[in-house]
């Protein structure tokens, strides 16, 4: 068989890689074509030494060579608990080159977001939102590869990558089909677990072309790579065994014919037994005795380089090691000679001047895990007190202060309290939750082990609640918590519990430490509390009386604090979901405002009260009707939200909210498009959420209102829209819609039951508001045939409640119901009067439906007109539809224009 030969400016490792590099080639020419050129994703999978990264160098030559520019980064075995790290790396060149006024115009709006986790910018007071980071760096990268047209991004060792590049990465790999972008990732497979294997299987799922899983040397090549190294004398025999030997891998056989050609060990079949000796000095424990071979000094100085990672600098080492810089000089040349060090190359991206870094991760790992455990952990304690007095922050020591032993030491508690609150600052609560964790294990004294607790409580709140749950119930128990954080701590694991599908715990745990309070703005609060996670319980009454002491509670409040406001807030959600008049629901509503806004402090973003207060709020005003609050509110908070970074589940709820807004004003259109992000948003938070179940209910809701039933149902299907349900109360009410949508397809027996259900659930928890739940009026509708009597009571109860209420909509909703049970002349009366009462209610969809079956009652073809243009305006398809036919029946569809 021929041997194959890479082209001669090609590494060895490249050998018979000829096909990956064709790809490579033919990405960077569409890459090139012109700047429409989409965007492309190309993953090279491979375990250690197969030539991954001489691949992603002939990227870079190839790409460089077109005029590309090449921006690159690199993971680290030691470096995956750095956030960002990756990212930073991925941008350094463009961001050096610009001035930070020339940043903040690129980066535009989204410069306060991304700047912190890119190290551009000052983190703010609060939290970073996760999401919204990454959603910023998303941004930025964005912007910043418009303007180096044609661009190249080449990762390495991508199993090594902190998770939230790998975060980014996964989101930006989505994003590139309409950015002229090339990126090269790289990666061994079944390096990584968690989070991180999610992302990279997320960005492998990107690709544009299948995974390039690279293979090992055949023979041929490996022969052919012999006797390129070692001379065309080197024969057969030999070269078999040296395939053997390493096993075709690249790494291996190119570091086994340097120490053949060292040695001097002539390339023939009778010296061959002598290879596995050679090999074995490559990497693991046969390289731990050739680095022993060159000396104390010379290991010392490995070790101190392993232990630093990254940003190998001779000087930087000698002080690790307690050497003279002359010693350690002499020591770096030893490893280099010895291929365990190397100069970084300068075209592989940028590089301080005197940098070294290991010529192959595998000895890095081989002589990093060589250390002896106790001096290993020791030199990190000295390295990290290396970075903090060279002024780089706390920050960037505590990947080693995470592996110093733990020895009660007060100084490295406080050092990594503090690294994880800037780790929270610029979006990386999984690093922040990672340095508290290891703080705990010091463990801190008596008089911060509480606070520590509940700082790592507060940080993995969105990504953990029930971790969160244990470390605030833990600090709880101990001393050291002041009052105001105490009750900060209650309000927070009350959180947790409802998150995490448990709220007869939020309850109980806040009634308890109410208890311990006299009267005072501390025991308000969280009776305030106790009430708001009782509203959004969506079973049975667990607190007889509830309503009452509510409405006991919030007769004195005048709204003088923001405890006294979130009491009046609760108090009229309480009456709107027990369909007392609209009237006092707005009133209480009102009261809650300041001068008709959000006092300071309540806010959206402000964490105070936390986001279900205002949505009560909101959800408020929408079902008494009034939905210009409503949208009002909604749409500050999605304002609120975006400009603050907030892209995960708070924008998933503005967006479900603001859609439930739009759905009840009768634009359709508008609420199909934000409910469709908001159920995007959520997909990225979590199934099974509250906030998932309402984007993923209001969607439902609003294509059935457009008659688009069949996408209705197939969203049901790929969103898990069926029991069971969540146990706090989701707008529009599940299982109202779900029994409406089991109906409109035909299963009517199912949706009966569903109906029925919804109907025991509401009366469970004393819930009478018809607009909330309008269960009653699609059950008489469903039973209209089969049992007029029982659908006869259903719609009188409805419009009972319904005149109670007292809304334009509720009344007429429950006039509609009415006529649709008659027939004759009463028929049309209750039609008429549905229409005219529905006319002056801000639903423009339930009048147009109400015009169309006046229209269809009386046979008339004005209202059916007016009907049909309210349905057109609306979005309406199913129902402008339905009145087309009408008007075809009448012989007056041409007067329509249709």
């Amino acid at each position: 068989m021929t041997e194959v030969r890479p082209r001669a400016a090609a590494s060895a490792s490249l050998w018979e890689r000829d096909q990956e590099i064709a790809v490579l080639t033919q990405a960077v020419d569409t890459l090139c074509a012109d700047r429409s050129s989409p965007g492309g994703l190309l993953v090279l999978r491979g375990e250690a030494g197969l030539g991954k990264t001489a691949l992603l160098a002939e990227a870079r030559r190839i790409a460089e060579r077109r005029g590309c520019a090449v921006w690159s980064a690199r993971g680290g075995q030691t470096l995956r608990s750095v956030p960002f790290h990756v990212v930073r790396q991925l941008l350094q060149p463009a961001l050096v080159s610009l001035l930070p006024e020339e940043a903040r115009e690129y980066l535009g709006d989204w410069y306060g977001i991304a700047g912190p986790a890119l190290g551009i910018a000052d983190p703010g007071e609060r939290h970073a939102d996760p999401q919204g980071v990454c959603d910023g760096l998303v941004a930025a990268v964005r912007r910043l590869a418009r303007r180096e047209w044609p661009l190249v991004l080449l990762i390495d060792d991508a199993h090594w990558a902190d998770q939230e590049s790998l975060r980014w990465l996964a989101a930006f790999a989505e994003r590139l089909g309409d950015l002229s972008v090339l990126v090269v990732v790289a990666r061994r497979p079944g390096e990584a677990t968690g989070a991180a294997a999610r992302h990279l299987d997320a960005i492998a799922a990107a690709a544009h072309r299948p995974v390039t899983t690279l293979g090992a040397l055949t023979p041929d090549a490996t022969a052919g790579l012999t006797r390129a190294t070692l001379g065309t004398d080197a024969d057969a025999p030999f070269c078999r065994e040296v395939w053997a030997v390493t096993g075709g891998n690249p790494y291996d056989t190119v570091e086994l014919l340097a120490k053949v050609r060292d040695s001097g060990l002539e390339p023939v079949g009778s010296r061959a037994g002598e290879l596995r000796a050679l090999n074995r000095a490559a990497r693991g424990g046969g390289l731990v005795a050739r680095l022993e071979q060159l000396g104390v000094d010379a290991t010392r100085f490995a070790w101190g380089a392993a232990v630093l990672g990254t940003g190998i600098r001779v000087d930087l080492v000698a002080r690790l090691t307690v050497m003279s810089h002359e010693d350690a000089a002499r020591c770096a040349e030893l490893l280099r000679a010895d291929r365990i060090l190397t100069e970084p190359d300068p075209a592989a991206g940028q590089v301080a001047d005197g940098d070294l870094e290991f010529v192959h991760p595998l000895i890095a790992t081989a002589v990093y895990e060589s250390i002896p455990d106790a001096l290993r952990r020791a030199m990190h304690g000295i390295a990290a007190q290396l970075l903090t007095d060279s002024g780089r922050g706390v920050v960037a020591a505590a990947r080693h202060l995470m592996e110093v032993h733990p020895d009660d030491d007060a100084e490295l508690v406080e050092q990594l309290r503090e690294a994880a609150r800037e780790h929270l600052a610029v979006g990386a609560p999984e690093a922040a939750r990672r340095c508290l964790e290891r703080a705990l294990q010091e463990p801190p004294g008596p008089d911060v082990h509480a606070r520590v607790l509940y700082e790592l409580g507060c940080a993995t709140l969105l990504t953990a609640p029930a971790r969160t749950i244990g470390h605030l119930r833990a600090a709880l128990t101990l001393p050291g918590l002041d009052a105001d954080t105490r009750v900060e701590a209650v309000w927070r694991l009350s959180q947790a519990y409802l998150h995490n599908d448990q709220p007869e715990e939020a309850v109980r745990t806040v009634a308890a430490e109410a208890a311990r309070h006299g009267p005072g703005p501390a025991r308000m609060r969280l009776q305030a509390v106790r009430c708001m996670w009782e509203g959004l319980h969506a079973g049975e009454d667990t607190s007889p009386g509830r309503s009452a002491r509510l409405a006991e509670l919030a007769a004195s409040c005048t709204g003088r604090d923001n405890s006294e406001r979130a009491l009046l807030i609760l108090r009229a959600f309480d009456a709107m979901t027990h369909g007392e008049n609209a009237e006092t629901v707005v009133e209480l509503c009102d009261r809650a405002l300041v001068d008709g806004r959000l006092a300071p402090g309540l806010g959206w973003t402000d964490p105070e009260w936390g986001v279900e207060l205002l949505m009560m709020l909101g959800s408020a005003y929408a079902c008494a009707d009034r939905l210009d609050r409503a949208e009002s509110l909604f749409a500050e908070a999605l304002r609120a939200y975006t400009a603050a970074g907030w892209s995960g589940g708070h924008l998933a709820l503005a967006h479900a909210f603001l859609g439930l807004a739009y759905r009840r004003q009768g634009r359709l259109r508008d609420a199909e498009r934000v409910l469709r992000e908001a159920l995007r948003l959520a997909e990225r938070v979590g199934r099974g959420l509250p906030l998932y179940w309402s984007a993923t209910c209001g969607l439902i809701d609003t294509l059935l209102a457009r008659g688009h039933v069949g996408e209705a149902w197939r969203v049901a299907g790929q969103y898990g829209f069926a029991p069971p349900y969540p146990s706090t109360i989701v707008l529009p009410d599940t299982r109202s819609v779900r029994g409406r949508l089991l109906l409109a397809v035909g299963r009517t027996e199912e949706g009966v039951d569903e109906l029925e259900s919804a109907g025991k659930a509401a009366a469970a928890r004393g819930g009478h508001n018809p607009v909330l739940a309008p269960w009653a009026l699609d059950l008489a509708r469903a039973l209209a045939a089969q049992d007029p009597g029982r659908a006869a009571r259903l719609a009188a109860d409805a419009r009972r409640h319904a005149e109670r209420f007292g809304t334009d909509t509720a009344v007429g909703e429950a006039l509609r119901c009415a006529a649709a049970l008659e027939t004759g002349p009463r028929a049309v009366r209750l039609a008429a009067r549905a229409a005219a009462r529905l006319e002056a209610s801000p639903c423009r969809y339930e009048h147009a439906a109400a015009r169309v079956e006046y229209g269809i009652a009386a046979r008339s073809v004005p209202e059916l007109e007016r009907g049909l243009a309210l349905a057109r305006s609306c979005g309406a398809d199913g129902l402008a539809a339905r009145a087309r036919k009408a008007l075809e029946a009448e012989g007056a569809l041409s007067r329509v224009g249709v």
